[in-house]
């Protein structure tokens, strides 16, 4: 199950997941990209949205405007779906019209493989190795990881410091995956400070001690968090 959160009253940038990339809404854009390999449901916070998304096919239902957060909002859709607590569900964000199938494919056979063995608590996402230049951007969330390829931090700022000049920094890329049953924990949570202080979700797991399981995949998709970023996806269409 694929759940794409689509968020229109974003204070950062508004009305983002509408944006033309090529000659499509960004959030329908990145719903295609994914829709073969499994249900596709858009959770939105704006009856415009619904209403983009069944002009071009795509199944959206209707959400609060008050969550927090975007896993907030597709707990919210999975509930309403009435998905087992084993259901294998991936937050794809709707501002990612670049991401490669073959990712989603490899996180949902990781979380899978977790299951088999009983891992009482599944999530996952995925990361990428950056140059230190691209690791200097707040917009680009890095990550740590431990000996088993399990998130420690992530941040907005360049981490680790290099003091030893070996550093080799490592970009996440903005999808995750639960099972239904870890999706329900996740959100139950109470919030972290660290999670409101980087302004990053995925903080609140690793506060209360929750792993993140991370998988290295080779990317050249990006996120479009800026006009910037938007402009950049409109050229590759040009």
């Amino acid at each position: 199950m694929i759940i794409i959160p689509a968020r229109l009253a974003s204070t950062r940038f508004p009305q983002k997941v509408l944006a033309d990339i090529g000659g499509l809404p960004m959030v329908v854009r990145t719903a295609k990209a994914v829709e073969h390999l499994d249900r596709v449901v858009i959770a939105a916070d704006d009856e415009k949205v619904i209403a983009v998304c069944k002009e071009y096919g795509i199944e959206a239902m209707l959400t609060s405007t008050t969550h927090k957060s975007g896993t907030d909002r597709i707990h919210e859709c999975a509930t309403i779906l009435n998905l087992d607590d084993d259901e294998i569900i991936i937050n794809v964000q709707a501002d990612e019209p670049f991401i490669e199938p073959e990712v989603v494919e490899m996180l949902i056979s990781k979380l899978k493989n977790l299951q088999k063995i009983d891992e009482p608590f599944i999530m996952g996402s995925c990361y990428n190795s950056i140059n230190a230049d691209s690791a200097k951007d707040p917009n680009l969330v890095k990550v740590v990881l431990d000996s088993d390829n399990n998130a420690i931090y992530f941040s907005r700022s360049l981490i680790p410091y290099n003091r030893s000049g070996r550093a080799n920094y490592f970009g996440h890329i903005g999808i995750y995956g639960f099972s239904k049953k870890s999706l329900k924990e996740f959100c139950n949570l109470s919030d972290a400070p660290i999670e409101d202080i980087e302004g990053l979700e995925q903080l609140r797991a690793i506060y209360h001690q929750k792993k993140i399981t991370m998988l290295k995949v080779a990317s050249t998709g990006f996120g479009i968090d800026t006009k910037e970023d938007l402009r950049r996806a409109i050229e590759i269409f040009l």
